[in-house]
């Protein structure tokens, strides 16, 4: 097959970890020729507020990826992503993780509800609290350990 008859994502047959690990190292290696590397002094520094805000935008970042394949109308293009990136729903995802994470990540969660105050009025504030949690999760994930974010990534059930 040439390239240019090369399949769609959503058609090829590699399991869909493989893809999400291939992404996230592909956008760690582009940061990382933007930007030096933390050490893990630096990172460990961060605020829990600073990985929230970290993970929200490689979550989104994330949740458009997977959606962009097949193309869709840009309106149900957004849609999509809006109701996966929405407190109620990263909430969700953290209470569906959770079983599977290990004390340090559990740690990192106690640190992200902690941090988290404030948030929009139309949110409970425990909702919130989960949301930014899982926010800071997904922020020290991406710095530390980009497989095993992969790998979580992938027990989260995105619908289409």
């Amino acid at each position: 097959m040439t390239a240019k008859e090369e399949k769609p994502l959503h058609q090829q047959q590699q399991p869909l970890e493989t893809d999400s690990l291939c992404w996230c190292q592909l956008l760690q290696a582009s940061v990382n020729s933007l930007f030096p590397k933390l050490s893990q002094t630096q990172w460990q520094r961060l605020s829990p507020t600073t990985l929230a805000y970290l993970g929200d935008a490689i979550y989104e970042l994330y949740v458009r990826m997977y959606y962009s394949s097949p193309p869709k109308r840009s309106e149900i293009h957004h849609r999509l992503v809006v109701a996966q990136v929405r407190a109620e729903k990263q909430a969700l995802h953290l209470q569906t993780l959770a079983p599977h994470l290990q004390q340090k990540e559990l740690e990192i969660v106690r640190r992200g509800r902690n941090a988290a105050s404030g948030g929009p009025k139309r949110v409970d504030p425990k909702i919130y609290q989960q949301a930014t949690s899982f926010e800071t999760l997904i922020g020290y994930l991406y710095l530390t350990d980009c497989q095993r974010l992969a790998e979580l990534l992938q027990k989260l059930n995105l619908e289409q």
